[in-house]
């Protein structure tokens, strides 16, 4: 964040001192990322004098053609620049007439003349999708992956006339997760970054500080373009080199393999941990061991015995199914099309004959992409299909799935209908034989309705305070995960069922899950108990007793929320109508702390909810299990896919990255100052979230001579001792009139002895143990400081030794000072 903060910065300051320094741009190139750098240089203020890009396809110009055909830029679309490796004079002639200062290719298919690239004052600039000198080529993004790189990144470089060779003016890099596909590194850092670069790059040459770093020889790599024949899977590798081949082919032109006789493309691969899961067998020509069909997947094992699973699997006839279906024989039976729906059936035929122009009629049998359509297509289908129909939420894969007209417009008609029946929760639970029940607790992220593994397979033990012991290993979600439930999240806000869900129906099914909590009351207090160390009896009654009532209490708020009419003077008010109407905000991410893990929850999500949000939220990384549970009680009391994310893990990357990201519209977060200072600065940042913090404090209970010393003593322990003291109004200080100090120490200590410290399911406990050993640490240090600095530790302040335990636990005995 510091590194984006100083971008940010030096943007500002760069642009400020050096506004006068303008440049006139040809941009030659095409696609969004054309579109996105022709419009940041137009803010920033450089003039773009011409834009060459590519012929319209289909009678549809180029997102780069459209950006500067609308603001009125010369616009030119050549089909080529040179015949038999000469410049046609004509092109050359037409692109010298706009007088550019400097060209600039933030991508482009075409070869480019060199009486072109050296004409400007400046030259030229392209993007190139590595760290150069490694990877020169066309398919640099995909054999970053291939050969297991750790890290990407691109280079704004200075062209000349060989390939990918010109002096270099600035690069960027990034960490490669071990499960980043092609998109997540495109998606996440080169476009988004790779814009803002280009422009600062046009700004340095403007400026006159742009270098020219000549490349390195030594580490230059070049790798040509992968094609369908020789992307073909040898078996005799580790998993994680099986599993780069297979991502770094993912989607074009895909990694594949024979099996049952038949050419198989694997699509959706992650490395696995773990023991090995129950599957049936499936034989892979080449393998020394078979694959397993399993719940998930296929899995896969390299040759040192690990695993990798793959999601997705696609034929030779252009159909994708779930590697988990594989087996499967269940064939939907073909459905009536209403009047309504044949319209439907007809407007998306014209929609498939508009890109499939070289297919004479469109006929049930017309297979997407044996007609001549490419994953640029499917990207065009969806998108003028949703423009017609807005309530038809499609992805990649339904068109992957479907490649048949007929099958395409089944589909289609069951995900307007609501047939498509979402499978059943798949739960891995860990359970626990504990406090006479048997407790089922979800340990994975949940992430758009499902319980998934984090994207890089890694997880982290949460321990029970009272004896240590580790109770589940909890996935440790990552970036990746938190990109994936933002954007499940905005999905289910701007498209999905929840969006079209009025008032009254939220507020039902808030009630319904304040329901179900309040059935699993006994359960949520037990997972409360062991995780946090609350105390059974106080986590029934106040963690889960008072979330019940939180829920029930905004379930009520749903339809109640209203706007006002203002009051205006004007000469005719009559004519006038001032009102504000409120409305949902949008994605909410949500941090919570570790001492109230399910009521602190219900006090940030009931809101957010009742007001039509949706939210991710990352609960304390030592108490996850509560909030996992309330995901399944979610998904059970029927709330839409992706309306509800919760992600377990580190609040240093998954809270700084929801803090930064720019989807998320609003952030709560309780915890310290020092914490919540960066994250205000983080979302302000990015996008000028809103922001809600409850931060730190040290509240002091002033106790004087003429009080009721009885009850003083009373509340000044509940005020102190209350939830084991982890507690936001915890009276963190005492001060008591010096003619009643030392009775009133007294009468404490004497209390203290009355009251049981130890296991949180035993009904006679009064005080159980700290949440987690960190906090038990600080907690002792305090005590020896407190001795140093001159006071009287009166009782306690040592971790309690319990007789018959292995582990002592996070228990501490009381301590008083005076």
């Amino acid at each position: 964040m510091l590194w984006k903060a100083h971008q940010l910065l030096r943007k500002f300051s760069t642009t400020a001192t050096a506004y006068q320094h303008k440049l006139k741009l040809a941009l030659i190139g095409q696609s969004i990322f054309g579109q996105e750098v022709y419009r940041h240089l137009q803010k920033e203020g450089h003039r773009v004098v011409g834009v060459f890009t590519i012929p319209d396809v289909n009678g549809k110009a180029d997102p780069l053609a459209l950006a500067a055909e609308k603001d009125g830029t010369p616009v030119f679309k050549f089909p080529r620049w040179r015949v038999k490796g000469k410049p046609i004079q004509e092109v050359v002639e037409a692109y010298k007439s706009v007088g550019a200062d400097l060209n600039v290719l933030p991508f482009c298919t075409q070869f480019i003349p060199m009486d072109v690239i050296d004409s400007p004052k400046h030259g030229s600039i392209i993007y190139h999708p590595s760290i150069l000198p490694r990877h020169r080529g066309a398919s640099a993004i995909n054999w970053t992956l291939i050969q297991g790189d750790k890290k990407a990144g691109f280079t704004i470089f200075w062209a000349d006339d060989g390939l990918d060779t010109g002096p270099i003016l600035l690069q960027r890099e990034c960490d490669v997760g071990r499960n980043n596909t092609v998109d997540d590194l495109y998606n996440h850092f080169l476009f988004p970054e790779g814009i803002k670069a280009m422009v600062e790059a046009v700004q340095l040459i403007a400026d006159g500080k742009a270098p020219r770093i000549p490349q390195p020889e030594e580490g230059a790599t070049y790798e040509g373009i992968q094609k369908k024949e020789n992307a073909e899977i040898s078996w005799d590798k580790p998993a994680e080199a099986l599993h780069n081949w297979i991502r770094g082919h993912d989607k074009v032109p895909g990694a594949w393999t024979v099996i049952d006789g038949q050419m198989v493309t694997f699509y959706g691969s992650s490395l696995l941990d773990g023991p090995v899961p129950p599957g049936q067998p499936l034989a892979i020509k080449g393998t020394t061991k078979p694959g397993l069909i399993t719940k998930n997947g296929l899995v896969l094992f390299g040759n040192d015995g690990k695993m990798l699973l793959v999601r997705n699997l696609q034929f030779e006839d252009g159909k994708m199914i779930p590697a988990s279906k594989y087996f499967s024989s269940d064939e939907m039976s073909v459905i009536e099309l209403t009047e309504e729906e044949k319209k439907m059936a007809e407007d998306i035929k014209t929609i498939w004959k508009g890109i499939l122009s070289n297919v004479a009629v469109i006929e049930d049998s017309t297979d997407f992409f044996k007609s001549g359509a490419s994953s640029m297509h499917v990207v065009r289908m969806i998108e003028e299909i949703k423009q017609k129909y807005g309530g038809l939420q499609l992805q990649n894969e339904d068109v992957y799935m479907a490649t048949k007209f007929a099958d395409f417009i089944q589909m289609a008609v069951r995900k307007l209908r609501g047939e498509d029946k979402e499978e059943e929760l798949v739960i891995d639970y860990v359970s626990k034989n504990v406090n006479n029940m048997t407790v089922k607790m979800p340990y994975q992220c949940f992430i758009n309705g499902q319980f998934l593994d984090a994207e890089e397979g890694k997880t982290y033990d949460t321990i029970n305070p009272t004896d240590g012991s580790i109770i589940a290993k909890v996935s440790y979600a990552s970036v990746a995960d938190v990109d994936k439930a933002v954007a499940a999240a905005k999905d289910a806000f701007e498209n999905g069922e929840w969006a079209r869900m009025n008032a009254r129906e939220r507020g039902r099914l808030m009630y319904r899950l304040a329901d179900l909590m309040e059935e699993h009351q006994e359960e949520l207090a037990t997972i409360e108990a062991i995780d946090s160390g609350a105390v059974y009896t106080l986590a029934l009654k106040t963690h889960v007793g008072m979330s019940v009532e939180t829920f029930r209490y905004f379930a009520g708020w749903c339809d109640k929320i209203q706007g006002s009419t203002i009051p205006i003077s004007q000469a005719r008010p009559n004519h006038n109508l001032t009102f504000t109407k409120k409305e949902p905000i949008g994605v909410c991410a949500i941090v919570i702390p570790w001492n109230y893990p399910l009521m602190m929850l219900a006090w940030k999500s009931a809101a957010c909810l009742a007001a039509g949000n949706t939210l991710v939220l990352k609960p304390a990384q030592v108490t996850p299990l509560t909030a996992l549970k309330f995901a399944e009680l979610s998904a059970k009391a029927g709330f839409p896919r992706g309306v509800i994310n919760i992600l377990p893990g580190s609040g240093g990357l998954v809270g700084q990255h929801m803090s930064e990201h720019p989807d998320i519209r609003k952030l709560g977060f309780t915890g310290s100052t020092l914490i919540g200072k960066q994250i205000m600065k983080s979302c302000a940042v990015s996008n000028l979230k809103k922001v809600s913090l409850e931060l730190g404090g040290k509240s002091p209970l002033i106790i004087f001579e003429d009080c009721e010393l009885d009850k003083a003593v009373r509340m000044g322990m509940g005020a102190v001792y209350f939830n084991k003291g982890e507690n936001c109004i915890a009276a963190g200080r005492l001060f008591v009139e010096e003619s009643i100090h030392d009775e009133f120490v007294r009468r404490v200590v004497e209390e203290i002895k009355k009251m049981k410290i130890g296991d949180p399911l035993d009904r006679a406990t009064d005080h159980g143990p700290q949440n987690h050993k960190a906090h038990l640490e600080k907690l002792l240090e305090y005590c020896e400081i407190g001795v140093k600095e001159g006071a009287t530790l009166v009782y306690g302040g040592r971790q309690v030794c319990r007789p018959g335990k292995i582990l002592p636990g996070n228990v501490l005995n009381f301590y008083i000072f005076k």
